[in-house]
């Protein structure tokens, strides 16, 4: 009874780590990542559409990021919408494809994005815990309500300790991959 709400569990915290892995590959590290741009919106004929539905994006060198329109007359929308973005970089077009080049980062900028990447990572650690509380929570109802035992109880909540362990330190490991690649020169 109560393993069904451990699996739960812990899918959750799977999807929760997921999550925090998207955000993070949208934080510029000093390399070109087509992920940069996938959250910003283009006006496509009046509806915002994200920008890998109407453009390509590739990676030509480590340090640019090429966008081809499919439709050559968005170019310029194209660009107002990576100026409109907090990407904070200036894009240039040669009327058919827009270059985006990332500049390198400074000390401070560095510093700056892993206060970003820690806070980002601790909110995780935050939402792993309270996906566990909330599971030991429901387990304790079944507990009281007699549907399984004290020693249920205690298992449950050894196993849940486990996983939130386990999924706190891939948290920890991700905060250290991200910290590597932003301090990389």
């Amino acid at each position: 009874m109560y393993k069904e709400l451990v699996a739960k569990a812990e899918e959750t915290m799977k999807k929760s780590i997921g999550f925090l892995k998207e955000d993070l590959q949208t934080i510029r590290a000093g390399k070109a990542n087509p992920k940069l741009v996938d959250k910003i919106q283009v006006s496509y004929y009046g509806t915002m559409t994200p920008m890998n539905q109407v453009a390509n994006i590739s990676v030509p060198e480590p340090r640019s990021i090429l966008i081809q329109p499919w439709d050559a007359s968005l170019v310029k929308e194209i660009e107002k919408a990576i100026l409109a973005s907090d990407l904070g970089i200036t894009p240039s077009n040669d009327g058919k494809i827009i270059r985006l080049v990332i500049p390198a980062l400074t000390e401070e900028r560095r510093k700056d994005l892993l206060k970003v990447v820690k806070k980002e990572t601790e909110n995780s650690k935050i939402a792993v815990r309270n996906i566990r509380r909330d599971a030991i929570e429901e387990i304790k109802k079944l507990e009281k309500s007699s549907e399984i035992t004290k020693d249920d109880l205690k298992r449950a909540e050894e196993d849940m300790q486990k996983i939130t362990d386990r999924y706190v330190k891939f948290v920890d490991d991700i905060y250290k991959e991200k910290e590597k690649e932003i301090l990389e020169v």
